[in-house]
Protein backbone atom coordinates (compact mmCIF):
# COMPACT_ATOMS: atom_id res chain seq x y z
CA UNK A 1 0.00 0.00 0.00
CA UNK A 2 0.77 3.46 -0.71
CA UNK A 3 0.30 6.51 0.59
CA UNK A 4 0.05 9.83 -0.33
CA UNK A 5 -0.78 13.06 1.65
CA UNK A 6 -2.94 16.61 1.34
CA UNK A 7 -1.28 18.83 2.99
CA UNK A 8 -4.16 21.54 4.78
CA UNK A 9 -3.10 22.36 8.13
CA UNK A 10 -6.30 21.06 9.80
CA UNK A 11 -7.94 19.66 7.11
CA UNK A 12 -4.84 16.91 6.29
CA UNK A 13 -6.14 13.85 4.97
CA UNK A 14 -4.20 10.79 3.13
CA UNK A 15 -4.77 9.09 0.32
CA UNK A 16 -4.33 5.26 0.04
CA UNK A 17 -3.43 3.18 -3.15
CA UNK A 18 -3.10 -0.75 -3.20
CA UNK A 19 -5.10 -3.77 -3.84
CA UNK A 20 -7.56 -5.02 -0.86
CA UNK A 21 -6.71 -2.37 0.93
CA UNK A 22 -10.68 -2.86 2.32
CA UNK A 23 -9.21 -2.84 6.00
CA UNK A 24 -7.70 0.31 5.96
CA UNK A 25 -11.04 2.25 5.18
CA UNK A 26 -12.72 0.61 8.08
CA UNK A 27 -9.74 1.40 10.32
CA UNK A 28 -9.48 5.05 9.29
CA UNK A 29 -13.59 5.01 9.03
CA UNK A 30 -13.41 4.21 12.38
CA UNK A 31 -12.27 7.20 13.54
CA UNK A 32 -15.26 9.47 12.56
CA UNK A 33 -17.24 8.64 15.23
CA UNK A 34 -21.07 8.35 13.85
CA UNK A 35 -23.90 6.14 14.09
CA UNK A 36 -25.37 6.11 10.10
CA UNK A 37 -23.18 5.51 7.02
CA UNK A 38 -24.59 6.12 3.93
CA UNK A 39 -23.00 4.81 0.30
CA UNK A 40 -23.63 6.83 -2.58
CA UNK A 41 -22.90 4.70 -6.34
CA UNK A 42 -24.72 4.00 -9.49
CA UNK A 43 -26.33 1.24 -10.37
CA UNK A 44 -23.31 -0.63 -12.54
CA UNK A 45 -21.18 0.00 -9.84
CA UNK A 46 -23.04 -1.14 -7.15
CA UNK A 47 -23.99 -4.20 -8.57
CA UNK A 48 -19.98 -4.62 -8.39
CA UNK A 49 -19.01 -3.56 -5.37
CA UNK A 50 -21.84 -2.15 -3.48
CA UNK A 51 -22.24 -5.52 -1.11
CA UNK A 52 -18.59 -5.48 -0.46
CA UNK A 53 -18.38 -2.45 0.47
CA UNK A 54 -21.42 -2.39 2.77
CA UNK A 55 -20.15 -5.33 4.53
CA UNK A 56 -17.04 -3.71 5.26
CA UNK A 57 -18.95 -0.16 6.62
CA UNK A 58 -21.30 -2.79 8.69
CA UNK A 59 -18.19 -3.84 11.01
CA UNK A 60 -17.88 -0.05 11.95
CA UNK A 61 -21.26 1.72 11.67
CA UNK A 62 -24.43 1.11 13.41
CA UNK A 63 -26.37 1.43 10.13
CA UNK A 64 -25.17 1.40 5.97
CA UNK A 65 -28.05 3.27 3.68
CA UNK A 66 -26.98 3.16 0.10
CA UNK A 67 -28.26 5.74 -2.44
CA UNK A 68 -27.99 4.27 -5.93
CA UNK A 69 -27.96 6.63 -8.85
CA UNK A 70 -27.92 6.48 -12.50
CA UNK A 71 -25.14 5.62 -14.47
CA UNK A 72 -23.48 8.39 -16.62
CA UNK A 73 -22.56 12.47 -16.49
CA UNK A 74 -25.62 13.38 -17.79
CA UNK A 75 -27.47 12.67 -14.06
CA UNK A 76 -25.00 15.63 -12.49
CA UNK A 77 -27.40 17.40 -11.90
CA UNK A 78 -30.15 18.91 -9.16
CA UNK A 79 -32.60 16.47 -9.43
CA UNK A 80 -29.86 13.85 -8.75
CA UNK A 81 -28.67 16.17 -5.75
CA UNK A 82 -32.22 16.71 -4.47
CA UNK A 83 -32.76 12.95 -4.66
CA UNK A 84 -29.77 12.28 -2.17
CA UNK A 85 -30.80 15.49 0.23
CA UNK A 86 -34.55 13.47 0.09
CA UNK A 87 -32.93 10.12 1.33
CA UNK A 88 -30.97 12.11 3.87
CA UNK A 89 -33.15 13.63 5.32
CA UNK A 90 -36.10 10.85 5.17
CA UNK A 91 -32.90 9.07 7.20
CA UNK A 92 -32.78 11.43 9.86
CA UNK A 93 -29.39 11.61 9.37
CA UNK A 94 -27.42 14.00 11.12
CA UNK A 95 -23.98 16.41 10.89
CA UNK A 96 -21.96 13.14 11.80
CA UNK A 97 -23.39 10.82 9.51
CA UNK A 98 -20.39 10.16 7.20
CA UNK A 99 -21.15 9.70 3.55
CA UNK A 100 -18.91 7.75 1.20
CA UNK A 101 -18.72 7.91 -2.36
CA UNK A 102 -18.27 4.62 -4.44
CA UNK A 103 -17.68 5.41 -8.29
CA UNK A 104 -16.06 7.34 -10.49
CA UNK A 105 -16.19 11.00 -10.79
CA UNK A 106 -19.95 12.08 -11.35
CA UNK A 107 -20.33 10.32 -8.30
CA UNK A 108 -17.35 11.55 -6.53
CA UNK A 109 -18.28 15.12 -7.38
CA UNK A 110 -22.31 14.49 -6.51
CA UNK A 111 -21.59 13.06 -3.32
CA UNK A 112 -18.79 15.91 -1.89
CA UNK A 113 -21.27 18.91 -3.22
CA UNK A 114 -23.82 16.59 -1.50
CA UNK A 115 -21.79 16.45 1.75
CA UNK A 116 -20.48 19.96 1.69
CA UNK A 117 -24.46 21.31 1.84
CA UNK A 118 -26.13 19.00 3.57
CA UNK A 119 -26.23 20.87 7.36
CA UNK A 120 -23.75 22.84 5.82
CA UNK A 121 -21.35 20.26 6.02
CA UNK A 122 -20.82 16.53 6.59
CA UNK A 123 -17.67 14.39 6.58
CA UNK A 124 -17.29 11.88 3.39
CA UNK A 125 -15.28 9.54 2.27
CA UNK A 126 -13.52 8.69 -1.91
CA UNK A 127 -14.14 5.31 -2.56
CA UNK A 128 -12.84 5.98 -6.54
CA UNK A 129 -13.45 3.09 -8.92
CA UNK A 130 -11.97 4.82 -12.12
CA UNK A 131 -8.97 5.60 -13.19
CA UNK A 132 -9.95 9.19 -13.88
CA UNK A 133 -11.35 9.85 -10.40
CA UNK A 134 -8.50 7.90 -8.75
CA UNK A 135 -5.41 10.08 -10.28
CA UNK A 136 -7.97 13.10 -10.08
CA UNK A 137 -11.40 14.06 -8.98
CA UNK A 138 -11.42 12.27 -6.29
CA UNK A 139 -8.37 14.05 -4.90
CA UNK A 140 -8.25 17.85 -4.13
CA UNK A 141 -11.90 18.87 -2.71
CA UNK A 142 -13.40 19.74 -5.71
CA UNK A 143 -17.33 19.21 -5.89
CA UNK A 144 -19.70 20.45 -8.31
CA UNK A 145 -23.34 19.42 -10.65
CA UNK A 146 -23.26 20.82 -14.06
CA UNK A 147 -25.64 23.29 -15.61
CA UNK A 148 -26.78 22.93 -18.93
CA UNK A 149 -24.60 26.17 -20.03
CA UNK A 150 -21.65 24.62 -18.09
CA UNK A 151 -19.79 21.80 -16.89
CA UNK A 152 -19.41 21.68 -12.92
CA UNK A 153 -20.49 25.47 -12.39
CA UNK A 154 -22.64 24.38 -9.61
CA UNK A 155 -20.37 23.60 -6.45
CA UNK A 156 -17.84 23.80 -3.68
CA UNK A 157 -14.50 23.28 -2.13
CA UNK A 158 -14.90 20.57 0.14
CA UNK A 159 -12.37 18.36 1.27
CA UNK A 160 -12.92 14.36 2.08
CA UNK A 161 -11.79 12.66 5.17
CA UNK A 162 -10.07 10.36 3.38
CA UNK A 163 -9.61 8.44 -0.07
CA UNK A 164 -9.25 5.01 -0.72
CA UNK A 165 -7.72 3.93 -4.04
CA UNK A 166 -8.12 0.03 -4.40
CA UNK A 167 -6.47 -0.86 -7.85
CA UNK A 168 -8.68 -4.24 -7.69
CA UNK A 169 -11.91 -2.02 -8.86
CA UNK A 170 -9.65 -1.40 -12.13
CA UNK A 171 -10.06 -5.03 -13.22
CA UNK A 172 -13.40 -4.28 -14.01
CA UNK A 173 -13.61 -0.95 -15.56
CA UNK A 174 -14.73 -0.51 -19.68
CA UNK A 175 -11.50 0.10 -21.58
CA UNK A 176 -13.15 3.00 -22.85
CA UNK A 177 -13.11 4.37 -19.66
CA UNK A 178 -9.51 3.11 -18.73
CA UNK A 179 -8.70 4.91 -22.02
CA UNK A 180 -10.77 8.35 -21.19
CA UNK A 181 -8.57 8.29 -17.15
CA UNK A 182 -5.20 8.22 -18.92
CA UNK A 183 -6.11 11.65 -20.43
CA UNK A 184 -6.10 12.96 -17.03
CA UNK A 185 -2.92 10.73 -16.24
CA UNK A 186 -1.08 12.21 -19.16
CA UNK A 187 -1.60 16.13 -18.49
CA UNK A 188 0.21 15.94 -15.76
CA UNK A 189 3.67 15.37 -17.52
CA UNK A 190 3.37 18.40 -19.38
CA UNK A 191 1.94 21.00 -16.46
CA UNK A 192 4.22 19.23 -14.08
CA UNK A 193 6.72 16.81 -14.55
CA UNK A 194 8.34 15.60 -18.18
CA UNK A 195 9.94 12.69 -16.32
CA UNK A 196 6.35 10.99 -15.87
CA UNK A 197 5.51 11.72 -19.61
CA UNK A 198 8.59 10.04 -20.66
CA UNK A 199 7.91 7.18 -18.59
CA UNK A 200 4.47 6.97 -19.82
CA UNK A 201 5.87 7.16 -23.73
CA UNK A 202 7.55 3.92 -22.90
CA UNK A 203 4.52 2.23 -20.82
CA UNK A 204 1.32 3.37 -22.23
CA UNK A 205 0.84 0.12 -23.26
CA UNK A 206 1.42 -1.66 -20.05
CA UNK A 207 -1.17 0.65 -18.18
CA UNK A 208 -4.27 -0.32 -21.35
CA UNK A 209 -3.11 -3.91 -19.87
CA UNK A 210 -3.95 -3.26 -16.74
CA UNK A 211 -0.35 -3.97 -15.73
CA UNK A 212 -0.30 -3.85 -11.95
CA UNK A 213 3.01 -2.34 -11.04
CA UNK A 214 2.02 -0.27 -13.83
CA UNK A 215 -0.99 0.85 -12.31
CA UNK A 216 -0.07 1.44 -9.23
CA UNK A 217 3.07 3.93 -10.57
CA UNK A 218 0.51 6.03 -12.74
CA UNK A 219 -1.90 6.15 -9.64
CA UNK A 220 0.77 6.99 -6.97
CA UNK A 221 2.44 9.92 -9.32
CA UNK A 222 -0.71 11.41 -10.23
CA UNK A 223 -1.88 11.63 -7.04
CA UNK A 224 1.53 12.92 -5.39
CA UNK A 225 1.56 15.72 -8.07
CA UNK A 226 -1.67 16.65 -7.40
CA UNK A 227 -1.33 16.62 -3.88
CA UNK A 228 1.46 19.08 -4.19
CA UNK A 229 -0.32 21.40 -5.98
CA UNK A 230 -3.65 21.39 -3.97
CA UNK A 231 -1.39 21.60 -0.98
CA UNK A 232 0.07 24.93 -2.18
CA UNK A 233 -3.35 26.37 -3.82
CA UNK A 234 -6.55 24.52 -2.17
CA UNK A 235 -8.81 27.04 -3.89
CA UNK A 236 -7.67 27.57 -7.47
CA UNK A 237 -6.52 31.04 -7.13
CA UNK A 238 -3.35 30.66 -8.91
CA UNK A 239 -1.18 27.34 -8.85
CA UNK A 240 -4.04 24.79 -9.07
CA UNK A 241 -5.44 26.09 -12.56
CA UNK A 242 -2.59 24.32 -14.60
CA UNK A 243 -4.20 20.94 -13.73
CA UNK A 244 -7.29 22.24 -15.58
CA UNK A 245 -4.74 21.84 -19.33
CA UNK A 246 -7.05 21.00 -22.16
CA UNK A 247 -10.09 21.48 -19.76
CA UNK A 248 -11.14 24.56 -20.94
CA UNK A 249 -11.71 23.50 -25.10
CA UNK A 250 -12.60 19.93 -23.46
CA UNK A 251 -15.38 21.01 -21.32
CA UNK A 252 -17.05 22.95 -24.41
CA UNK A 253 -16.77 19.60 -26.05
CA UNK A 254 -18.79 18.31 -23.34
CA UNK A 255 -21.42 21.21 -22.80
CA UNK A 256 -21.72 21.36 -26.79
CA UNK A 257 -22.06 17.24 -27.82
CA UNK A 258 -24.01 16.80 -24.31
CA UNK A 259 -23.38 15.16 -21.33
CA UNK A 260 -21.95 11.90 -21.84
CA UNK A 261 -21.36 12.13 -25.44
CA UNK A 262 -18.15 12.30 -25.15
CA UNK A 263 -16.84 11.03 -21.61
CA UNK A 264 -14.80 14.06 -19.90
CA UNK A 265 -11.44 12.39 -20.35
CA UNK A 266 -12.04 11.98 -24.50
CA UNK A 267 -12.91 15.75 -24.30
CA UNK A 268 -9.80 16.63 -22.16
CA UNK A 269 -8.10 14.63 -24.84
CA UNK A 270 -8.81 16.65 -27.87
CA UNK A 271 -8.71 19.91 -25.57
CA UNK A 272 -4.83 19.02 -24.72
CA UNK A 273 -3.95 18.63 -28.23
CA UNK A 274 -5.99 21.98 -28.87
CA UNK A 275 -3.87 23.78 -25.87
CA UNK A 276 -0.56 22.70 -27.22
CA UNK A 277 -1.43 23.85 -30.54
CA UNK A 278 -2.17 27.47 -29.41
CA UNK A 279 0.97 27.37 -27.15
CA UNK A 280 2.65 26.69 -30.02
CA UNK A 281 0.94 29.39 -32.33
CA UNK A 282 2.13 31.93 -29.48
CA UNK A 283 5.45 31.13 -29.24
CA UNK A 284 5.65 29.01 -26.12
CA UNK A 285 6.68 25.30 -27.13
CA UNK A 286 7.68 24.30 -30.65
CA UNK A 287 5.75 22.15 -32.85
CA UNK A 288 8.03 18.70 -32.28
CA UNK A 289 6.64 18.73 -28.71
CA UNK A 290 2.89 19.63 -30.08
CA UNK A 291 3.79 16.55 -31.81
CA UNK A 292 5.39 14.26 -29.25
CA UNK A 293 2.04 15.13 -26.72
CA UNK A 294 -0.34 14.44 -29.46
CA UNK A 295 1.47 10.73 -30.83
CA UNK A 296 1.34 10.03 -27.25
CA UNK A 297 -2.93 10.66 -26.30
CA UNK A 298 -3.26 8.87 -29.52
CA UNK A 299 -1.36 5.64 -28.31
CA UNK A 300 -3.76 5.90 -25.78
CA UNK A 301 -6.32 5.45 -28.21
CA UNK A 302 -7.82 8.45 -27.33
CA UNK A 303 -9.30 11.82 -30.00
CA UNK A 304 -6.95 13.50 -31.17
CA UNK A 305 -9.32 15.88 -33.22
CA UNK A 306 -12.25 17.81 -31.20
CA UNK A 307 -15.54 17.03 -32.81
CA UNK A 308 -17.85 20.15 -35.19
CA UNK A 309 -20.22 21.75 -33.05
CA UNK A 310 -21.63 24.06 -35.04
CA UNK A 311 -21.29 23.39 -39.03
CA UNK A 312 -22.24 27.95 -39.42
CA UNK A 313 -19.78 28.75 -37.24
CA UNK A 314 -17.97 25.84 -35.17
CA UNK A 315 -14.85 28.23 -33.79
CA UNK A 316 -17.95 30.94 -32.66
CA UNK A 317 -19.96 27.93 -30.82
CA UNK A 318 -16.66 26.73 -29.01
CA UNK A 319 -15.83 30.45 -27.29
CA UNK A 320 -19.56 31.14 -26.79
CA UNK A 321 -18.89 27.53 -24.37
CA UNK A 322 -15.37 28.79 -23.22
CA UNK A 323 -16.71 31.85 -22.11
CA UNK A 324 -18.16 30.26 -19.40
CA UNK A 325 -15.30 28.40 -17.92
CA UNK A 326 -14.40 29.41 -14.78
CA UNK A 327 -10.77 31.31 -15.65
CA UNK A 328 -12.75 33.07 -17.79
CA UNK A 329 -12.62 36.91 -15.83
CA UNK A 330 -14.31 39.73 -17.51
CA UNK A 331 -14.98 37.57 -20.68
CA UNK A 332 -11.62 36.66 -21.31
CA UNK A 333 -11.16 33.02 -21.86
CA UNK A 334 -7.60 32.12 -20.14
CA UNK A 335 -6.22 28.98 -21.18
CA UNK A 336 -3.78 26.73 -19.67
CA UNK A 337 -1.04 26.78 -21.96
CA UNK A 338 2.70 24.91 -22.12
CA UNK A 339 5.70 27.27 -21.25
CA UNK A 340 8.22 24.67 -22.23
CA UNK A 341 7.94 20.68 -21.48
CA UNK A 342 7.21 20.44 -18.10
CA UNK A 343 6.30 23.99 -17.07
CA UNK A 344 2.69 25.24 -17.53
CA UNK A 345 1.15 29.28 -17.59
CA UNK A 346 -2.13 30.32 -17.85
CA UNK A 347 -3.00 33.51 -20.05
CA UNK A 348 -5.52 34.68 -22.66
CA UNK A 349 -5.27 34.45 -26.34
CA UNK A 350 -6.98 36.78 -29.36
CA UNK A 351 -10.09 35.26 -30.31
CA UNK A 352 -8.58 35.42 -33.83
CA UNK A 353 -5.60 32.83 -33.18
CA UNK A 354 -8.05 30.53 -30.85
CA UNK A 355 -10.27 30.49 -33.55
CA UNK A 356 -7.34 29.40 -36.42
CA UNK A 357 -7.04 26.56 -33.83
CA UNK A 358 -10.15 25.38 -33.56
CA UNK A 359 -10.58 25.36 -37.31
CA UNK A 360 -7.06 23.20 -37.63
CA UNK A 361 -7.86 20.94 -34.77
CA UNK A 362 -11.35 19.87 -34.92
CA UNK A 363 -12.90 17.58 -37.54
Amino acid sequence: MYSVSIDLDRRCYDICIGRNIDLVGAILASKLSAGKAVVVTNAIVGKLHQDRIVAMLEEVFEEVLVIQLPDGESYKTWDSLNHIFTSLLNWECDRKTVMFALGGGVVGDITGFAAATYMRGIPFVQLPTTLLAQVDSSVGGKTAINHPLGKNMIGAFYQPRLVVCDLNTLETLPIRELRAGLAEVIKYGPIADIGFMEWLEGSVDKVLAKDSSALAHVVQRSCEIKAWVVSQDEKEAGLRAILNFGHTFGHAIEAGMGYGVWLHGEGVAAGMVMAAELSRRLGLVDAAFVERLTALIARAGLPTKGPVLDAADNAGRYLELMRIDKKSEGGEIRFVLIDGPGKAVVRAAPDALVREVIDACCG
